[in-house]
C-alpha cells in the first residue's frame, strides 16, 4: 500500500530537544573547509549589490542521512527480477527509520550552532530530524560559514536573488552535513511571470517543440484521420498502439491503481483542448478531467492561453488519459502563480518525511510556502497531502551543470526512497541531444558558456533512481511496421553520461558494452568517458509529430515531453495487470528492463544520432546506447514478463 508519509512526519517545526539546550563550555575552533561550491556561474545574471547585513536568512542545514551508501543495494533487492525479495516494497515507516540521521549528527550540528552563539529558541528541527533550521542575519551567516553573499539581478526579467559562491564548515562536522540552504544553489527555475522561461539556459521545462507547418485545424474543421498510413507525418493514439504492440486495455484495478502527471504553474491544461482531442480520438473521455491535486497554492489557470502556457499540460493529459482510459489520471499541479515551484515541491506533497517546516526546500530552486511575496499563497506548504502514485511522469528538467552535487544527490535519494515504496519515476531526457537547454554546452571547467564544447547532460534524468525517457521517430517515408530511428526532427533525444552520478549496478554491463563495442569518437574533454558514470536515457518512445489539441486547434509537437507520459501509460497498464493478480506495483523498473530476461520486450533502435555541441552526438546502435536506451517497448510482451515476477 502507498500511505501518505504525512502521518509519520507532519512537517511541523519542533524545538531542539532539551538535551541539547546547553552549549559546550569549549568554543568550537576547528578549521573550516569548503563544503560546497556553486555548480555553475549564473547564466544571464549579474551582481547587483550587497544585501543588508541585517537581512534575515532562514538557514536550513540538511543533516547526513544514514544508510545512503546502501540505498542502491536496497533498491536492487526489491526491483531486480532475479532477486528473492522482488516486489517486497517498503512501508513509509521503514523508509523513515532506515534513513533518519544519526542522533550524533543532530547533536554535533546543534552544538556547533550553540557554540557560535545562537540561542536555543532560534534553533529548530524538522519532525524527522533531517533538517536543522536557524533564523540568522546575513552578517551572522557570513561569519558562521566563512562566506560572502551578493544580490544577483537577472538581465532580462529584473528578478533578484541572494547567493554565495562557496561556503565552509568546521572539518569535524562536515561528515554530519549534506548541504546548507540558501547558499550556493543558484535559481535556475524561471519565474512563473516570465513568458520567455523556455528559452533560458540551464532549465528545460519540457515544452514540446512546436511545428508551424503541421495540421492546424479549428474545432469545427474536419477531424484528423486516424489512419496508420500517415504516422510518419502525424502521430496519433492508433500510431502509438501499432508501434508498441499495445493490447486492448480493459483495466480492472482502477480503484487501486494510480498514475500521476506533474505540471508546474502557470503551465495548465484547457478543458476545451482536452475535449477537442478526445472528441476526435477518444469520444468516451469528452467531459472527463484528471483528478487534480493542488500543491502549494497551485491553480489550473486559464487567464493566459498560448502554447507556452498550455502546450505541455495539454499534451501530457491528452495522451496519458486516452491511453489508460478509464483509469483516472492524477494531476499534480504544483506552485502558485507568483512564486512557482521546483521538483522538491511535488516531492514534499507525496512524501511527508522529505517535507519539512516551510518546505525545507531551496529558496533558489523551489517555491517556499507560505509565499512571502505579494499575492502569493499564504497557506501552509502541501506536506504529505497525497500518497505517491504508482507511476509519476514529469516532462520537465534542468541542466545537470546548474545544480550542485550535494543538492542533486539529496533529491536523487528521494527518488530512490519512492522506488522502495513502489513508485516508478519517469523524467524526459531533454530535447537538445548532448547539449543542454537552448543548445548550451560546457567549457573545460564544466561551466555553461555560449561556445562550449563539452556535453551538457540533463537532470533529474541522470539520477540513477529515475527512469529517463528518450525520443524516437517514424522515419520519413516509413510506416509503423518499419524500425524507428532516434528522433532527429525539430528535437534530438537527450542522452549522454553524468558528471555527478556513478554508474549503477544494473547498467554497468550495458555501458561497458557500448563504450567497448561502439566507442564514440570523442575524448574526455567532451564527455565523461570514464565508463564509471551513470548513462542515460534508459528507454525511449516516439517523440515526433504528435497531434494535440491546443488553444482550440490541432498542431504537431515534438519532444521527450511526449515520450515520458506515453511510457508512463504503458507502465500503468503493467501495474493494472499485477494489481489484479494480487501483486505489487512494479516500482523501480530499471533493473528489470536492463536484464536479459526483458531483452525481447524492447525494440532495439539502431538508426539516428543526438547531435549537439557542434558534433553529431552519440549514435543509436545495437544494444543499449545513450540516445534511445534499451529501445522502445513491446507492451504485449512487457506485461506478461512483469506479471510473471513475484
Amino acid at each position: 500500500m502507498h500511505l501518505p508519509l504525512a502521518f509519520l512526519a507532519l512537517g511541523l517545526a519542533i524545538l531542539v530537544p532539551s538535551s541539547f539546550s546547553s552549549p559546550s563550555s569549549t568554543i568550537h575552533t576547528s578549521t573550516h573547509v569548503i563544503h560546497e561550491k556553486r555548480a555553475a556561474d549564473p547564466f544571464g545574471w549579474f551582481i547587483s549589490h550587497k544585501p543588508s547585513v541585517s537581512k534575515i536568512l532562514p538557514l536550513r542545514i540538511g543533516l547526513t542521512q544514514q544508510n545512503l551508501d546502501k540505498i542502491s543495494d536496497m533498491l536492487m533487492a526489491v526491483s531486480h527480477p532475479d532477486s528473492p525479495d522482488y516486489g517486497k516494497q517498503w512501508t513509509p515507516e521503514k523508509v523513515v527509520d532506515t534513513f533518519a540521521p544519526k542522533r550524533e549528527s543532530v547533536h554535533k550540528v546543534v552544538e556547533w550552532l550553540r557554540e557560535f552563539g545562537f540561542e536555543k529558541e532560534k534553533i529548530k528541527m524538522s519532525a524527522n530530524k533531517g533538517w536543522v533550521e536557524v533564523t540568522a542575519t546575513v552578517e551572522e551567516v557570513e561569519e558562521l560559514l566563512k562566506t560572502e553573499y551578493h544580490v544577483y539581478k537577472h538581465s532580462e526579467t529584473g528578478e533578484e536573488q541572494i547567493s554565495c559562491e562557496t561556503y565552509s564548515v568546521p572539518v569535524d562536522i562536515r561528515e554530519h552535513i549534506d548541504l546548507i540552504k540558501p547558499t550556493v544553489h543558484f535559481n535556475h527555475r524561471p519565474s512563473p511571470k516570465s513568458t520567455t522561461k523556455f528559452k533560458r539556459a540551464g532549465v528545460n521545462l519540457g515544452k514540446p517543440g512546436v511545428s508551424t507547418v503541421g495540421p492546424k485545424k479549428s474545432p469545427d474543421a474536419s477531424p484528423v484521420p486516424p489512419s496508420l498510413a500517415n504516422c510518419d507525418k502525424m502521430i496519433t493514439l492508433d500510431c502509438l498502439k501499432a508501434l508498441y504492440n499495445v493490447p486492448e486495455f480493459n483495466p480492472v484495478s482502477t480503484d487501486t491503481n494510480s498514475f500521476g502527471i506533474t505540471e508546474f504553474t502557470p503551465q495548465a491544461f484547457l478543458a476545451g483542448d482536452l475535449d477537442l482531442f478526445f472528441s476526435n480520438f477518444s469520444p468516451s473521455l469528452v467531459g472527463v478531467r484528471p483528478k487534480t491535486v493542488l500543491i502549494d497554492g497551485a491553480v489550473v489557470q486559464t487567464t493566459n492561453q498560448s502554447f507556452d502556457f498550455n502546450g505541455e499540460s495539454d499534451l501530457d493529459l491528452e495522451y496519458g488519459m486516452a491511453l489508460v482510459n478509464p483509469q483516472t489520471i492524477t494531476l499534480l499541479q504544483t506552485g502558485d502563480l507568483v512564486e512557482g515551484a521546483g521538483f522538491d515541491n511535488w516531492l514534499d506533497a507525496v512524501d511527508g518525511s522529505f517535507c519539512t517546516f516551510e518546505g525545507g526546500d531551496d529558496p533558489t530552486q523551489d517555491g517556499i510556502y507560505p509565499d512571502p511575496l505579494p499575492g502569493g499563497f499564504k497557506g501552509p506548504e502541501s506536506c504529505g497531502i497525497i500518497a505517491p502514485p504508482f507511476v509519476v511522469s514529469t516532462s520537465y528538467g534542468q541542466d545537470e551543470s546548474t545544480i550542485t552535487a550535494f543538492s542533486a544527490m539529496r533529491q536523487c535519494t528521494e527518488y530512490g526512497k519512492l522506488g522502495l515504496m513502489g513508485t516508478t519515476i519517469l523524467y524526459s531526457s531533454g530535447d537538445n541531444g548532448v547539449a543542454g537547454n537552448g543548445g548550451v554546452c560546457l567549457n573545460a571547467r564544466g561551466q555553461p558558456v555560449a561556445n562550449g564544447s563539452m556535453f551538457n547532460p540533463d537532470f533529474p534524468a541522470t539520477c540513477p533512481f529515475v527512469t529517463a525517457a528518450g525520443a524516437t521517430q517514424v522515419n520519413p517515408g516509413s510506416t509503423v511496421f518499419d524500425p524507428e530511428g532516434a528522433c532527429e526532427q525539430v528535437i534530438f533525444s537527450g542522452g549522454g553520461f553524468s558528471n555527478i552520478f556513478a554508474v549503477p549496478d544494473y547498467q554497468q554491463t550495458a555501458v561497458a558494452s557500448f563504450l567497448t563495442n561502439h566507442p564514440p569518437p570523442y575524448t574526455s574533454a567532451q564527455f565523461n568517458n570514464s565508463g564509471t558514470s551513470r548513462a542515460f536515457p534508459d528507454l525511449a518512445a516516439n517523440g515526433a509529430n504528435y497531434v494535440i489539441g491546443i488553444d482550440g486547434e490541432f498542431e504537431l509537437v515534438f519532444g521527450t515531453s511526449c515520450s515520458s507520459p506515453v511510457l508512463g501509460s504503458f507502465i500503468t497498464m503493467v501495474n493494472d495487470a499485477r494489481i489484479a493478480a494480487g501483486k505489487s506495483s512494479v516500482g523501480f523498473i530499471n533493473p528489470a528492463i536492463y536484464s536479459d530476461r526483458f531483452k525481447d520486450a524492447f525494440n532495439d533502435i539502431t538508426m539516428g544520432t543526438n547531435q549537439g555541441c557542434n558534433t553529431v552526438g552519440f549514435t543509436a546502435t545495437e544494444g543499449w546506447d545513450p540516445v534511445t536506451g534499451v529501445g522502445t517497448p513491446n507492451v504485449t510482451k512487457l506485461i506478461p514478463l512483469f506479471l510473471s515476477l513475484p
